[in-house]
């Protein structure tokens, strides 16, 4: 099974190529990057510390890498993984993402996409944080709105998106355990004079500095007691690990927009 790596030379992209090397029954098919990149022309092996050449350039035509792959891993910006999207429809690859910040219109072309061949999208690939949003939203259906829901996140300070994918899908979470959209509670921001919370919101808060990989906290704040969960990420072999897996998982399914919960069988 060929998997293919779009963004090949970014700190996801490396973990991504060495993971699919030391996965059975997977084989890395190609990796692309933007046509400015000081990589382009270079063997794969470059960006693995390889002795040995694998025989596979890095190249700036993606439709190239999408033709010659069953699957391919996109964890990129959300301008590219639109595009990536059409090309997955257009070739019939299979598409993972793992792209965040990307907004509805953006989400409706990979759903179109979607239409005509396997596409997971996730905002987080480990199998903790999936297992977390499962908890948020069982809990979140048995407290009422005298629990403050707050999710606080910190990421290092090469992030551009705020708040993280994971934070808005464990908000995502917490408004279906309550039985409300999470456009119409959700608290973004506070800046200032801002008033009294208003109850029911769900408030998100986002640090970055450092190296941080990801950290996320939902707490439920009541009258008298408070319950805070919270999953913190190492490595981001983690998140490698669990895109190769639904990267293999995806060969066999019909066309459709999946997520890591029909990957981990959650559903």
């Amino acid at each position: 099974m060929k998997i293919g790596i779009v963004g090949c030379a970014g700190r996801m992209g490396q973990m991504l190529l060495k993971t699919i090397l030391a996965t059975d029954g997977a084989e890395i098919g190609g990796g692309s990057e933007h046509g400015r990149s000081e990589y382009l022309d270079k063997d794969l092996s470059v960006l693995m510390g390889a002795s040995e050449p694998l025989g596979l350039k890095i190249t700036a035509d993606a439709r190239a890498l999408f033709e010659a792959c069953d699957v391919v891993i996109d964890f990129t910006v959300p301008m590219a993984t639109v595009n990536h999207a059409g090309l997955a429809a257009e070739t019939g690859t299979a598409l993972v993402i793992g792209t965040t910040g990307m907004d509805k219109e953006q989400i409706a072309v990979v759903d179109a996409a979607a239409q005509k061949t396997v596409i997971m999208r996730a905002g987080n690939m480990s199998v903790g944080i999936n297992l977390l949003m499962g908890l948020v939203e069982q809990i979140s259906g048995i407290l009422d709105n005298s629990f403050d829901i707050e999710i606080v996140e910190m990421h290092h300070h090469h992030k551009v998106d705020a708040p993280s994918g994971t934070a808005l899908m464990l908000g995502e979470a917490a408004a279906s355990g309550r039985g409300v959209d999470l456009d119409s509670v959700s608290d973004r921001g506070r800046d200032g004079i801002t008033g009294a919370r208003t109850a029911g919101d769900i408030g998100f808060a986002s640090l970055r500095g450092g190296d941080v990989v990801g950290e996320h906290t939902v707490i439920f704040a009541g009258e008298g007691e408070r319950i805070e969960i919270t999953h913190k990420a190492a490595s981001r072999a983690l998140f490698a690990n669990g895109a190769v897996r639904a990267a293999q998982w995806c060969v066999d399914q019909p066309p459709g927009h999946y997520d890591m919960k029909d990957v981990l069988g959650l559903k």
